[in-house]
């Protein structure tokens, strides 16, 4: 009968005495192996196709999908992410009258991100603008284009971005991060208008 492996992983090795068949012995490692391994699937659509009924996840397995560049380990409930791969940086083209690179501080972008399991979104650089009305409206959505649904947040987000303190009587504003995928910044005034808004290192959940 079937031996065990010496790393207590549950793999069974084929004895001298088990009847000879090479297409069991290949099919019984491999199949052992590769659920140990980190299986790769196109998107998470197909591996739920592919991980079912006698060959679903079993607790501990982790997947690589390629769709999203992410590595994600089935806890025995359910797929939990564990970590991405490199997330490249996606410029933001601002509404009008907001400019890129305010202060200095680069084009306005964002990164989704995996930190501790959990997807975020991950913001860089800063915004400019030239002038205001006399009297500003108390809050300007900043991006022209809503964001990807992929990194829209579930729920609204409000979080603090540094500006200026020239023409400026506060040095930080509010974002709200949007299910729709349109940043809002609020807290202008006829006494807030501040030359440039940041958001270097800002990071919301997903």
């Amino acid at each position: 009968m079937p031996t065990p492996d010496d790393y207590g992983q549950g793999i069974n090795i084929a004895s001298l005495t088990d009847a000879p068949d090479a297409s069991k012995l290949a099919k019984d490692i491999v199949n052992a192996i590769a659920q140990r391994s980190i299986l790769r699937f196109s998107s998470a659509i197909t591996r739920g196709a592919t991980l079912a009924g006698a060959s679903g996840p079993v607790e501990g397995m982790l997947t690589w999908l390629q769709d999203v560049n992410r590595l994600d380990l089935w806890d025995g409930s359910t797929w939990v992410a564990v970590s991405v791969g490199r997330s490249s940086w996606t410029t933001i083209t601002p509404e009008s009258p907001w400019t890129q690179n305010g202060n200095n501080n680069g084009a306005f972008q964002y990164r989704l991100l995996n930190i501790s399991g959990e997807e975020s979104l991950q913001f860089r650089g800063a915004l400019g603008r030239s002038s205001y009305p006399t009297s500003p409206t108390g809050s300007y959505v900043v991006n022209n284009t809503a964001l990807p649904s992929a990194v829209r947040p579930s729920t609204l987000r409000t979080v603090l971005i540094p500006c200026s303190d020239v023409s400026s009587d506060r040095i930080a504003l509010k974002l709200d991060v949007r299910v729709d995928g349109y940043l809002e910044v609020f807290g202008f005034s006829s006494t807030t208008k501040p030359p440039w808004i940041g958001f270097n290192g800002v990071t919301v959940s997903l």
